[in-house]
C-alpha cells in the first residue's frame, strides 16, 4: 500500500480453551471503518478428543462474520437458527438489541480429529440500527461474486467495492476483499475502494514502498484511493474498511455501542440472564469480571 499509516502485528490471544490470534481492536488504531474486531482462527489441528465449544454468550449493536478457510463450524441463536458453516460461505448475524449464540464443532466430527481455520469478526452498526431486532443470513460459498483479472484471483465477501456487489446484508457502506495470486502481480485498486483500509496478509508476502511485509499483518492505508502494492506468489490476503462512524464506539466484551448506558445495560441483563435463550442450550460464558 502506497501510504502505510500503521501496521499491526497479529497478537496471541485464549478464548477459552481455543488460541486465536487477535488483529482488532488495537491500543492505536480501534476500528478501521466499521470493522470493530477481527480474529485469525488457528490452522489448528483438533483431535479426536477436542472440539471447538464456544458455549452461548451475548452481542449488541454489531453484525457478526464468520467466514472459514478449512474445518466447519454449527453455529446456534436465539433467532432459531441452526446452521453449520463451511469454507467459502458466510454466516452474517446482527445482535441489534441483542442475541445470544454459540459455535461449536459438529456431532459428526466429534471423535475425530479435524481441522479449523478462519476468520471472526464484528463490524459495528451506525448509530439508527444499534438496537435493531436481531437476524442471522447464510449466504452460501457459490453466491459470493468471485472473478478474475490478470491472473489475481478476486472475492468479494461482504459490502461493495470494485464495481461488485455481496449479497451480504450489510448496514452500512464497506468491503472485505479476498485476494489471491500465484504469481507475482502489481495491483492499483484504489479507485474501487473508499473510506478507511486494511489488508491483512494471511500468507505470502507484499511488497510497498520499497518494504516486504509478510504474513499476520494489518497494514493500514491512510487513504484507500492511494493502494497500491505488489502481491507476492503464492499470497493470500484480505481487504476490508469502509466509511468510518461519526460517533465514538464503545466496546465492552461481546458489546458494541455508542452509549455506555446501554452497555451498562446490557451486562445486567446478561448477569441476570434476561437475555433471550438458544433452544436447547443451558449452559453459558458468565459475563468477564
Amino acid at each position: 500500500m502506497s501510504n502505510i499509516q500503521l501496521i499491526i502485528e497479529e497478537r496471541e490471544r485464549s478464548i477459552g480453551s481455543f488460541m486465536v490470534g487477535r488483529l482488532l481492536p488495537f491500543r492505536k488504531k480501534r476500528m478501521v471503518g466499521p470493522f470493530a474486531f477481527i480474529d485469525h482462527m488457528g490452522p489448528v489441528t483438533l483431535s479426536a478428543s477436542e472440539n471447538f465449544d464456544v458455549p452461548p454468550h451475548p452481542h449488541i449493536g454489531l453484525s457478526t462474520l464468520t467466514f472459514l478457510f478449512e474445518g466447519s463450524i454449527m453455529h446456534r441463536d436465539s433467532v432459531g437458527s441452526n446452521v453449520e458453516i463451511k469454507p467459502g460461505a458466510v454466516n452474517w448475524m446482527t445482535a441489534g438489541k441483542g442475541v445470544v449464540h454459540s459455535e461449536r464443532t459438529p456431532d459428526y466430527l466429534r471423535g475425530i480429529e479435524k481441522n479449523l481455520h478462519g476468520l471472526q469478526i464484528w463490524v459495528a452498526l451506525p448509530k439508527h440500527t444499534e438496537n435493531i431486532e436481531p437476524s442471522f443470513v447464510h449466504v452460501a460459498a457459490e453466491e459470493i461474486p468471485q472473478w478474475e483479472d490478470k491472473g489475481v484471483q478476486f472475492k468479494l465477501i461482504a459490502g461493495e467495492a470494485l464495481g461488485k456487489k455481496s449479497p451480504v446484508p450489510v448496514y452500512s457502506p464497506l468491503y472485505m476483499i479476498e485476494i489471491k495470486s500465484t504469481e507475482p502481480r502489481m495491483l492499483d485498486i484504489g479507485n474501487g475502494l473508499f473510506g478507511e483500509s486494511g489488508l491483512y496478509i494471511l500468507n505470502g508476502e507484499i511488497k510497498a514502498e520499497g518494504n516486504t511485509f509478510g504474513a499476520r499483518q494489518i497494514l493500514i492505508a491512510e487513504n484507500a484511493k492511494l493502494c497500491s502494492f505488489e502481491i507476492g506468489a503464492n499470497t493470500t490476503i484480505y481487504l476490508f474498511g469502509g466509511d468510518p462512524f461519526p460517533e465514538e464506539r464503545f466496546i465492552y466484551w461481546n458489546f458494541i455501542h455508542s452509549d455506555r448506558e446501554v452497555i451498562e445495560g446490557a451486562k445486567e441483563r446478561w448477569q441476570a440472564q434476561k437475555f433471550p435463550k438458544i433452544e436447547g442450550e443451558s449452559d453459558f460464558v458468565p459475563l468477564p469480571t
